[in-house]
């Protein structure tokens, strides 16, 4: 490490002026306390989150869950709530990185990261969730813009997530066994809007495939999702996984997410 200055608020208020000054903000440290380990970041002005007790919590608000950008995995793996309204949530939570990483990692962090191997931002995108910051409301459909990469502007900080109630949702994860990240996640939900296929892992960023929505739109079923080509121009190649293989695996994994919902 070297030395650098930390902030420590305990008001939404004060996090707003470290982050106004240009203090690099720290929410679980999953990303930015290894990065500073092995000094690929070296922020010299750090604003500490973990006091800013407003900006977490998991409360019910008619169709839809609030949960604060300061929530633990493990908190919303364990929520009654969560369970009862969006059980898949819950699920995927349970299933992020290992006990540690869910005992500090935060939603906030993970969205404003946007790692293109996150868990998170894919129950955002196939939720159709709204992103709550301290300046204004994002859709998801416009929250997240490529690898690393989101709407957010300099000291704009995510406060909360609303996540609307779906008819019926399922996440179907093939993990990268070192990383636990997803080499191949896919977040189905069919909403009061229709059917959302949100996938990560497979790509630069998170993203919906309209082949696979509109299909299933038409019919809900298993034989429908895999009537789909999933082209594997432009899904990521590397020593973990062909394109190919990984255009396979959002295919299997839908039908997977099919046949959950349904049973």
């Amino acid at each position: 490490m070297y030395a650098f200055t930390l902030d420590r608020p305990t008001s939404l208020a004060e996090a707003l002026h470290s982050a106004a000054s240009g203090a690099q903000v720290l929410a679980g440290g999953q990303t930015l306390l290894p990065a500073m380990k092995m000094r690929l970041s070296q922020p010299g002005h750090i604003a500490d989150l973990g006091g800013v007790k407003e900006l977490a919590g998991i409360e019910p608000s008619g169709n839809s869950v609030v949960i604060g950008a300061m929530t633990r995995h493990m908190d919303v793996a364990n929520s009654n709530t969560v369970k009862s309204m969006i059980p898949a949530l819950a699920d995927l939570a349970s299933h992020i990185g290992d006990r540690q990483v869910r005992a500090m990692g935060t939603l906030g962090g993970s969205l404003a990261n946007n790692d293109p191997s996150a868990c998170y931002p894919s129950a955002v995108l196939g939720l159709g969730a709204t992103v709550h910051t301290d300046k204004r409301r994002i859709e998801a459909d416009d929250f997240f813009l490529g690898m690393f990469t989101t709407a957010l502007e300099p000291g704009e900080l995510i406060t909360a997530v609303s996540f609307p109630q779906p008819k019926t949702a399922c996440y179907m994860k093939f993990v990268q066994a070192a990383s636990r990240f997803a080499l191949v996640g896919v977040f189905l939900a069919q909403t009061d809007h229709g059917v959302r296929v949100a996938v990560t892992g497979a790509s630069q960023g998170v993203f919906r495939h309209k082949g696979l929505e509109d299909a299933l739109n038409k019919s809900f079923t298993v034989a429908s999702a895999a009537a789909v080509h999933v082209d594997a121009d432009g899904l990521n190649a590397d020593i973990h996984a062909s394109a190919a293989y990984r255009a396979n695996l959002i295919s299997v994994l839908t039908q997977r997410a099919v046949a959950h919902c349904l049973a």
